[in-house]
């Protein structure tokens, strides 16, 4: 079969291998690596510009955009993080704090994506942590496990199984109901909150989050300088003075009598007694000693973990959209695009004691800024960052507009499970009735609209696509049926498996656009039903539990719970494992072949 492939197919094959690499590498936004590869294959001739296409139109991407809607709506009423502060209550043990907060994941995102609630109980998490003295490792990382569980339940718990159903429509099957996959994903649900429930006490390490880290390396890495009088620099703006690009540090604020100035602008004109504030390494005092007009402060008032009514801190976390992603801080404009000054970076659970401006980011980094008071207002939605989290404050919550919200939320759902009605038909209505309700602003709104991940979405069918048409799905599943023979649930197995393995090296959506061709080509060579591979296609591709790439929420939950690689393996690589034997178990028997 390999041997009679075509150009068209070796091409394809190609370019889905240089997709992976180019992800994998991280330097280009997938948006960009995934767009050239449907452009190429629609250039070459492999497909046609309609087929190349076709993902824009596909009921499960659309799906996608409009709960974007709701999701923003969610984030603006603040209504997962009151119930996540109602469910934690007052510090009462690890152990009751890791069941309800797990429990309430796992539950909610059956029905909403699992994206913002992992982005708010992380911040509702690491204000609990501070007041319980419980490591926010030891809470955030079963979190997310669970929301991921919890989103295998229903089609519209995560965008894959959105995806797989609009491929399952796409293919001329029958249209899926919202609770098709909940007889074998919710056993699935009971069998991880029971491992990460008893594991997570002794595979998790205690580890100190990314602000924690920082606060207690400040006096470390921060040096005050005062500006003397008749030194040269009074009367000097910030360039003029040559604090804009310093070799060792820089220049974060300024204090001025009662004044508080964060993120100095190059213009700002110094004064005689200015307090100036800089971040870099450990011999950074002595550059800035050999400059004239400066001299150390006798005294440091600056300390991270002392959040002052003028000082406004946040917590941020790259995502892969992230226009600094691939640059240096300085080369990407950071400080003048978001008005933000970066005062440490957190990589893989440590802090880099690089200079930050120096630092090429990566998807995954958790910045410590300190920034202006409407940081959160301006981008807390912004598809930059996976989580905004303020340190010195918390969003209000508006509870009638909340409780709209959630209403709202419910009787999507009982449209779908009850009445029968479309998914996608029944979130156009959700979304219109949140929009006319005012619980979420047209700005905001807009802000949380993540263009790009539809893009990425959409590219995506455009390499399920080749691999379709050009004979590489029908290959691979003639591979697979060698490798298993006649017996279908040997080629379950294999393709469970194959969808866990993309998962983990590539993204869960793009795993299952790529697979699903395969998996219902192996069902047609064998003449059994479909169905029971779509399930298993859904189970796996949701089952990034190992990497902290295998799913875009773990990256969430990487630096505020100052994770390590190791981490995820240790917790994860069993959960793989359980969730595995108890889906493959339970799929031939709700879904024979």
């Amino acid at each position: 079969m390999v041997a009679g492939l075509g150009w068209q197919a070796w091409l394809t094959i190609g370019v889905v291998l240089a997709t992976l690499g180019l992800l994998w590498w991280g330097r280009l936004g997938p948006d960009k690596v995934l767009a050239g590869a449907a452009g190429l294959l629609m250039l070459s001739g492999v497909l046609t510009p309609a087929q190349a296409l076709a993902g824009f139109w596909n009921p499960g991407v659309l799906t996608v955009a409009v709960l974007f809607v709701l999701v923003a709506a969610l984030r603006s009423t603040g209504a997962i993080h009151w119930i996540g502060r109602g469910v934690l209550g007052p510090p009462r043990g690890e152990l009751r704090a890791r069941l309800r907060l797990s429990g309430l994941a796992g539950v909610l995102s059956a029905f909403v994506n699992n994206t913002p609630i992992v982005a708010t109980l992380t911040s509702a998490v690491e204000t609990w942590s501070r007041a319980s003295g419980v490591p926010p490792s030891k809470l955030l990382l079963p979190m997310n496990y669970a929301t991921i569980l919890g989103g295998m339940c229903t089609l519209l718990g995560t965008s894959t199984n959105l995806i797989v159903a609009g491929l399952v429509v796409a293919h001329g099957l029958p249209a899926m109901a919202m609770f098709d996959p909940f007889p074998v994903a919710f056993p699935v649900l009971l069998a991880g909150l029971l491992y990460l429930a008893v594991a997570s006490r002794w595979l998790l390490p205690v580890r100190r989050s990314a602000f924690d880290q920082a606060a207690q390396d400040a006096r470390e890495y921060a040096v005050e300088m005062l500006v003397t009088e008749g030194g040269g620099l009074a009367g000097k703006s910030v360039a003029a003075a040559g604090l804009r690009h310093l070799k060792g540090s820089f220049l974060i604020e300024l204090s001025r009598a009662r004044d508080l100035l964060t993120a100095v602008g190059p213009d700002t004109v110094l004064r005689a007694g200015d307090r100036l504030v800089f971040v870099g390494g450990t011999d950074a005092v002595r550059e800035l000693r050999r400059i004239p007009g400066l001299r150390p402060a006798t005294d440091q008032w600056f300390k991270l973990d002392t959040v002052s009514g003028k000082r406004h801190l946040a917590e941020l976390v790259l995502s892969r959209f992230s226009p600094a992603v691939g640059h240096t801080l300085r080369e990407s404009g950071f400080r003048d695009r978001y008005g933000a000054v970066v005062i440490a970076v957190n990589r893989h659970g440590q802090r880099l004691h690089q200079k930050p401006g120096d630092v090429v980011m990566q998807a995954g980094d958790t910045l410590l800024v300190e920034t202006e008071p409407d940081f959160t207002a301006r981008f807390g939605t912004a598809s930059d960052f996976l989580t905004v989290t303020l340190l010195d404050g918390e969003r209000p919550v508006d509870r009638r507009r909340a409780l709209t919200t959630l209403g709202i939320l419910g009787v999507m759902v009982l449209a779908n499970s009850v009445l029968g009605l479309p998914i996608l038909w029944s979130a156009v209505g959700a979304a219109l009735a949140v929009v006319l309700a005012r619980c979420v602003r047209l700005t905001e709104l807009w802000r949380s609209l993540d263009l790009r991940l539809l893009l990425v979405i959409a590219c995506s069918f455009a390499l399920g696509a080749a691999v379709d048409r050009t004979g590489v799905a029908a290959a691979v599943a003639s591979g697979l049926g060698g490798l298993a023979g006649s017996d279908p649930f040997a080629s379950l197995v294999l393709v469970y498996v194959m969808a866990v393995a993309f998962t983990e090296l590539l993204t869960n959506n793009a795993a299952a656009i790529l697979l699903f061709p395969i998996a219902v080509g192996v069902s047609g060579q064998l003449g059994v039903s479909p169905m029971p591979f779509v399930i298993a296609l859904m189970i796996g591709a949701s089952a990034g539990f190992m990497t902290p790439i295998g799913y875009q929420t773990n990256l969430m939950v990487y630096g505020p719970g100052g994770y390590r690689f190791g981490d995820y393996v240790r917790l994860g690589a069993p959960l793989s494992l359980v969730v595995g034997l108890v889906a493959l178990w339970l799929i031939p028997r709700f879904f024979p072949f």
